[in-house]
């Protein structure tokens, strides 16, 4: 288990005049598990880059784990599907990427 901690966070783009968070504090269990949801432009992916440290920012944010945005982009468009995601998931074996392929109602030909 581990905290993400967001304190007195405050974030403007250049040159905007509205910020997109002001003084915004809470904290996440890593356990938990959640999503933020909400309109177009009201944050989400801005957040998400804030805590891949992609902007500048007021404030703190700590955390001791990680964060990855998705989807992961595709630098050979020339591979299968099976050899991308072997490079971003080397571990996962076979079996466990069927079974997700037939909860997406798709066909292990979705592989190659």
């Amino acid at each position: 288990m581990s905290q993400i901690n967001v304190s007195h966070l405050t974030f403007a783009y250049d040159g905007s005049y509205d910020n997109i968070f002001t003084d915004v504090s809470f904290s996440l269990d890593t356990d938990w598990k959640l999503g933020f949801c909400g309109r177009n432009g009201r944050g989400k992916t801005t957040f998400l880059n804030l805590l891949m440290s992609r902007y500048e920012y007021g404030g703190t944010i700590t955390a001791s784990v990680n964060f990855e945005y998705f989807p992961f982009a595709v630098t050979d468009p020339s591979q299968n599907t099976l050899e991308i995601l072997s490079g971003i998931a080397p571990d996962a074996p076979l079996w466990q990427l069927q079974k997700e392929l037939s909860k997406l109602a798709l066909g292990e030909d979705a592989l190659y």
